[in-house]
C-alpha cells in the first residue's frame, strides 16, 4: 500500500502556543504560588498588547476591517478578480458600510495583501530597531516564562518533521513506522479575531511552521466549525488527526470529531505545559485513537 499518512496537529493559540492571558490577569504566576513577579507578567502582557494592537491597525487593516471578521483569509476569494495591488491606494478606495460586494471585494484585496505581508515576514515591516525591540520583548517573555514560547515553537517544528531530537536514553522519538510515507501539517484554531491571530503568528515567531492559509478563526462560527471544515479538507481515509488547547471549547469540539484531545495545563508541575509536553505523548494519544505506528506496518 503506497498510500500516504498525513497526520494534522490542530492547535488553539493563546495559553497553549503562547502566553498572553494569563500573563496580563496574573494567573500565570499564581500557578507558581506567587514565586513568579506577577507585576512583571502584566507588565510584560500590556507590551505584547501594545505591539500586537499597532501592528494590526498600521500594517494589517484591522482597524478598517474589525467589523467583518472571516474565519479565514481565503473565505472572501470570490470576490477577488485578482488585480494588481501593487499601486493600489488602499486608504483611498472608499471602504465603508454597508458591505455589499463592492466592498466585499475591497475586503478581499486586504486579505489577499494580508497574506502576502504575512508570507514576506516581519522583517520587511519592521526597521531595524523595531526588530530589536521585538526580539528583546520575545526573549524577557521567554525567560519569565521558563521558554514557554521556544518550547512551543520546537514541538511544532517537530510535529511537523515528525521526530524529535533525542535528549535521553529513550533515544529518538518519531510519530511514524519507518516504512510508512508520511506529512505533517500544524493548524490553528484560534477563538480571537481573524487577524490579530496572524499578527501574533508573526510576533511569536510561529509564522514559518503555520503558513496564513493554516489560520482559523472561530469566533463566530466555533470550534467545531471549524473542525469539520479542516476535516473535509483532508478528506482521505490516510487522515489522523490531534487536537492541542486549553479550552473545554476544543475539547468538546474534538470529542464531537472522534479526535484526540490534549490538554494544556499552565501547572510547573504538569507534562502538559511547555517545556514538558513532546512528540512522545503526542504520539501516545494518536495511538489510543487510531492505533500505533506498528499496527499501521503490519496491516499493510
Amino acid at each position: 500500500m503506497d498510500a500516504t499518512l498525513t497526520k494534522v496537529f490542530i492547535w488553539d493559540m493563546d495559553e497553549t502556543l503562547i502566553l498572553l492571558k494569563s500573563l496580563l490577569n496574573g494567573t500565570f504566576a499564581q500557578s507558581f504560588n506567587d514565586l513568579k513577579d506577577a507585576d512583571k507578567g502584566v507588565q510584560l502582557g500590556r507590551m505584547w498588547e501594545n505591539h500586537i494592537l499597532n501592528v494590526c491597525d498600521e500594517c494589517f487593516f484591522y482597524e478598517q476591517i474589525e467589523n467583518n471578521n472571516t474565519p479565514f483569509l481565503d473565505a472572501l476569494k470570490q470576490y477577488d478578480d485578482g488585480r494588481d495591488l501593487s499601486d493600489y491606494e488602499f486608504d483611498r478606495d472608499g471602504l465603508c458600510p454597508p458591505f455589499d460586494d463592492l466592498s466585499l471585494k475591497k475586503i478581499a484585496y486586504r486579505h489577499r495583501a494580508i497574506a502576502h505581508k504575512y508570507k514576506e515576514g516581519l522583517q520587511n515591516i519592521f526597521d531595524k530597531e523595531m526588530l530589536r525591540v521585538w526580539d528583546e520583548l520575545y526573549d524577557m517573555t521567554d525567560e519569565y516564562t521558563d521558554r514557554w514560547l521556544s518550547s512551543a515553537r520546537v514541538l511544532l517544528e517537530q510535529c511537523s518533521s515528525g521526530k524529535e531530537v533525542s535528549t535521553s536514553s529513550l533515544g529518538l522519538a518519531s510519530l511514524d513506522s519507518a516504512d510508512t510515507k508520511s506529512e505533517h501539517v500544524n493548524i490553528l484554531v484560534t477563538s480571537g479575531s481573524l487577524i490579530p491571530s496572524l499578527v501574533k503568528c508573526l510576533l511569536f515567531r510561529l509564522d514559518n511552521l503555520i503558513t496564513h492559509g493554516n489560520v482559523y478563526s472561530s469566533w463566530e462560527v466555533g470550534k467545531l466549525q471549524c473542525f469539520q471544515w479542516i476535516k473535509e479538507r483532508f478528506n482521505n481515509p490516510n487522515v489522523q488527526f490531534c487536537v492541542i488547547g486549553d479550552g473545554w471549547e476544543e475539547g468538546e469540539a474534538a470529542q464531537a470529531m472522534q479526535w484526540p484531545f490534549v490538554k494544556i495545563d499552565l501547572g510547573p508541575g504538569s507534562c502538559h505545559r511547555f517545556p514538558g509536553l513532546s512528540l512522545r505523548t503526542l504520539g501516545c494519544y494518536l495511538s489510543v485513537v487510531y492505533g500505533s505506528p506498528s499496527d499501521e506496518t503490519d496491516e499493510e
